[in-house]
């Protein structure tokens, strides 16, 4: 089985543990790059440019060398620059329409709009006028957030007039200089690029593998969100297995089923997160990806479920093997790991935490140097952590000791230890 794994523009070393695991599965994949290190991959292409043509161009060239089972990315700003390639090689694809649907938030909520979809009042808004003019519309508070966003960057909660113009003005210029936006496929239409407003929803957060094939919706995995927020959003605290009753997922199931057929999803794997307001469900997003981070991890321990195995399965034609939501009985949570702005000189990991049997993950994503930008400038992390246990609780409570361990020195700035975003309600521990 060969397959052919896309990223517009190189994602720095993000992706590598899942194009492994990829092989692991089973399959020899080939990464093409618009731009980007030839040797990130041992079987690696680089088309020198992130236009989609030239994409294609080196796709095929490729193709006819190696003829490819399928095409699939992991990246969210790569899902049209996929849909493109698998287009011109005649394999399997969600098309490129659905992957505009499913990538720019402004079409997303129009699509959802037209499927009678439970979602957030929306805007989009060129300029401060108009963002306020919406706010007042659709009431305080209210969230303002990319089209092209990606890990909640230069999202934000606002509570008033005031802070929403302050806020616009941050947004606006953010979005130019974010990752998201910059490593997207360039030489097509993406949908629009700018801001919107939306109704603030006031519950808990949900979080979702599924997938779709021929009218068919499967949920894989489901995960809470378990912290509470401020006025920025982070890749947050979640645990498995959901405490959402039966009926609840099969509301929430037919709901993100709605979502995909009015995004034109009909053979896909997703990401969907769901919020609840006023005591029911609403679709904050649905993406034509597995889940960010380490939720491909979660999902297989806590639910039994593999979306990278699905995603390859999809990428061929192949009907995935796969169940409705069973939890295993094993109990997780995980973190991203969050420092202050600054350069980082180091982050240190001890044996403690990285060889435990009750770590799932602990991945560390910045490299010495790196410039770490925290909201209102931008929303770096500098990992992720995941723990297992046998109940809520004590899973819980080894988390929070967990991270407690993990140090950070930033440079210019005595050592610390890292945070999660219990740190908004609790003190974390520092050392001098």
């Amino acid at each position: 089985m060969k397959l052919l794994a896309v990223e517009a523009k190189q994602w720095a070393q993000y992706l590598a543990p899942r194009y492994r695991l990829v092989e692991e599965l089973g399959a020899e994949l080939h990464l093409l790059l618009g731009v980007g290190d030839p040797q990130y991959w041992p079987r690696c292409r680089v088309a020198e440019s992130a236009d989609a043509a030239d994409l294609v161009a080196t796709a095929k060239a490729w193709h006819e060398q190696e003829h490819f089972d399928g095409v699939l990315t992991f990246s969210e700003m790569s899902v049209i620059a996929t849909a493109v390639v698998a287009d011109a090689l005649g394999l399997p694809s969600i098309g490129v329409q659905a992957a505009r649907n499913s990538r720019n938030k402004f079409l997303m909520r129009q699509a959802h709009e037209r499927g009678r979809v439970p979602h957030p009042s929306f805007r989009f808004v060129p300029d401060v006028t108009a963002a306020l003019a919406a706010a007042a519309e659709f009431g305080y508070p209210a969230i303002l957030k990319p089209t092209l966003g990606a890990s909640s960057s230069f999202v934000f909660r606002v509570d008033n007039p005031a802070q929403l113009a302050q806020r616009f003005v941050d947004a606006s210029e953010g979005i130019q200089r974010m990752l998201p936006f910059q490593l997207e496929v360039e030489g097509i239409d993406i949908g629009p690029q700018g801001l919107l407003v939306e109704s603030f929803l006031d519950g808990n957060e949900y979080l979702f593998e599924a997938l779709a094939w021929d009218g068919e919706l499967f949920i894989g995995s489901a995960v809470d969100r378990v912290t509470m927020e401020g006025e920025t959003f982070d890749d947050d605290v979640h645990a498995a297995p959901t405490r959402l009753s039966d009926e609840q997922l099969e509301e929430i199931r037919s709901i993100i089923a709605a979502a995909a057929a009015a995004q034109g999803l009909h053979r896909s794997v997703m990401h969907a997160e769901i919020r609840m307001h006023r005591g029911r469900p609403h679709l904050v997003e649905l993406a034509a990806r597995p889940g960010g981070g380490e939720l491909h991890l979660v999902a297989r321990t806590t639910a039994g479920y593999c979306p990278i195995l699905a995603s390859m399965d999809i990428a061929r034609g192949v009907r995935p093997t796969v169940s409705h939501y069973r939890p295993t009985g094993v109990h997780m949570m995980g973190t991203c790991l969050i420092c202050d702005g600054g350069e980082l000189e180091y982050v240190s990991v001890p044996a403690e935490v990285s060889e435990s049997e009750h770590t799932l993950t602990v991945r560390i994503l910045q490299q010495p140097g790196a410039v770490i930008r925290r909201p209102p400038d931008g929303n770096n992390i500098l990992g992720f952590l995941v723990v297992t246990g046998d109940s809520h609780e004590q899973t819980k409570q080894r988390l929070e000791e967990f991270v407690d361990l993990v140090e950070v020195k930033l440079v210019g700035q005595a050592a610390g230890h890292s945070k999660t975003p219990w740190a908004r309600l609790r003190p974390v521990a520092t050392t001098g």
